[in-house]
């Protein structure tokens, strides 16, 4: 197996696949404004992409509906097909959204700035789901779409 570094977790060819994706599953996302999660969430509608919040500590039917779009508690509650997975937890708790990105056939999966498994890339990767880590899709966008 080969080792993940920066340069490959961070390809810009699949970065750019990504920010082209039209459906945003986002891990984390509450109605807070003040979040990360929500301004990037914001930024993606802004954006033109359907974003879908999920909020594992909530059930079914409890998951907030935040910018407009219902929200669900887990990834494989969403009854429609996801592009990109992206990520707002800790390092330590995010890979096993990468695994159910995975397993929900998602078309990838986006860890936030500060978010590494390396384990997690690898096992993606491996399912032939593209990852994008340490990364934030509106510094993203800033660099390549000008």
């Amino acid at each position: 197996m080969a080792t993940s570094n920066h340069h490959s977790w961070q390809d810009p060819a699949t970065i750019d696949r990504m920010l082209d994706a039209d459906t945003w599953a986002v891990v984390g996302l509450a109605d807070h404004p003040q979040r990360t999660a929500y301004t990037i969430a914001e930024l993606l509608q802004e954006r033109g992409k359907k974003i879908v919040p999920v909020h594992p500590v909530f059930a079914e039917p409890d998951a907030p509906t935040v910018l407009g779009e219902k929200g669900y508690p887990a990834l494989a509650d969403i009854p429609f097909a996801v592009d990109v997975v992206d990520v707002f937890r800790r390092s330590e708790a995010a890979g096993e959204f990468a695994d159910q990105a995975v397993e929900i056939g998602a078309r990838g999966v986006w860890f936030q700035l500060g978010v590494v498994d390396a384990a997690a890339f690898e096992r993606a990767t491996a399912a032939g789901v593209p990852m994008v880590m340490d990364a934030c899709p509106a510094i993203e966008w800033s660099r390549r779409r000008r």
